[in-house]
């Protein structure tokens, strides 16, 4: 589960191109070494852990390119094995232009010694806007996570979560939002199980409770993988997310995602592939969707600096729109 803005929002993302959506933040989605495996996974045949509800469709999400506009300079810096910062100045023409820093503070790796201590991130932009994140794992396999998101002055979320993994299942917990004064809350529970070595089964339960308003909604989801793909669908009150993601080869994946909302009435199909080019330090990610839209993101290692061009383009031929960036990242 990502921020509270994403609790009200349809099933699958909604990070397509000339979207009249705003666009969700980078903290609707747990930091990556959140959802690795867990340590105590097992691999003597028995059912592993299933991982984490927010993650099932990661895999076929990670194909698609993520949308550039403008020009933009990320420049990142380790200070040690724990402190990491990064500056990011982006200049756009459809968007306001902004400068971001971004630091973290994190364990050095999984089986540190101080494995145990907390996890910090935090970003903050030049209009003010704060997001911060706090990982905490309070044991082998209790993990907390505390998020706080401003919008310039004005706090938009405040949100508390709880996860267990056991040896094959995962149920977490998460408080959005509270207010006492206003009488509202947004609770959220997961839960999936390990039905066999490759399926999986379980659901996510949204509770809103607000003066004016009171309602839930129920998603129900599985999971099938095989080591060569993996197919995901969620399907509940509020719509269905379906994806197929297929590793051909050590070279080339691709993505299929299907989402349908009944609050909007609009339905999407979208097609992705990502094909890497070790021998030419090049990843290459397009995508083609049932709106017309049809983008392609480069990313060129600059060896032996340790930069990597970005270069993406994107054409809504319906909206006859056209976006084209290019960026630098360096370090």
């Amino acid at each position: 589960m990502g921020s509270v803005l994403a609790l009200s929002s349809n099933p699958g993302h909604q990070n397509w191109p000339f979207s009249k959506d705003h666009l969700p933040s980078r903290w609707d989605a747990h930091p990556a070494h959140w959802d690795r495996p867990p340590r105590w996974e097992r691999r003597d045949g028995r059912l592993p852990n299933p991982g984490s509800f927010h993650s099932l469709h990661r895999s076929c999400k990670d194909v698609f390119p993520h949308q550039i506009e403008g020009v933009k300079m990320i420049i990142n810096k380790t200070l040690s094995s724990f402190f990491k910062v990064s500056h990011t100045l982006h200049l756009s023409a459809v968007s306001p232009s902004y400068y971001r820093f971004h630091v973290e503070h994190l364990q050095s790796d999984d089986y540190s010694k101080d494995k145990d201590a907390p996890a910090l991130i935090g970003e903050m932009d030049s209009s003010g806007s704060l997001n911060a994140h706090a990982l905490l794992h309070l044991t082998e396999r209790v993990r907390a996570r505390t998020v706080f998101q401003t919008q310039q002055s004005q706090f938009v979320t405040w949100q508390f979560e709880t996860e267990y993994r056991g040896s094959d299942f995962t149920a977490a917990v998460t408080v959005a939002n509270p207010d006492i004064l206003r009488e509202s809350v947004i609770l959220v529970a997961h839960f999936l199980q390990s039905v066999s070595s490759g399926l999986v089964l379980g659901g996510e339960l949204v509770y809103h409770r607000g003066r004016a308003e009171e309602g839930g909604i129920l998603t129900l989801a599985g999971q099938y993988s095989r080591p060569n793909w993996v197919a995901t669908l969620n399907a509940g009150k509020g719509g269905a997310h379906a994806s197929y993601y297929h590793r051909a080869n050590k070279q080339i994946q691709v993505g299929v995602e299907f989402e349908a909302s009944t609050r909007t009435q609009e339905t999407t199909t979208s097609f992705g592939y990502q094909m890497e080019l070790p021998e030419a330090n090049m990843v290459f990610r397009g995508m083609i969707n049932s709106r017309c839209i049809i983008g392609g993101v480069l990313e060129k290692r600059l060896t032996p600096l340790p930069a990597t061009l970005i270069m993406g383009a994107f054409v809504n031929h319906r909206g006859d729109k056209l976006q084209v960036g290019l960026g630098v990242n360096v370090g």
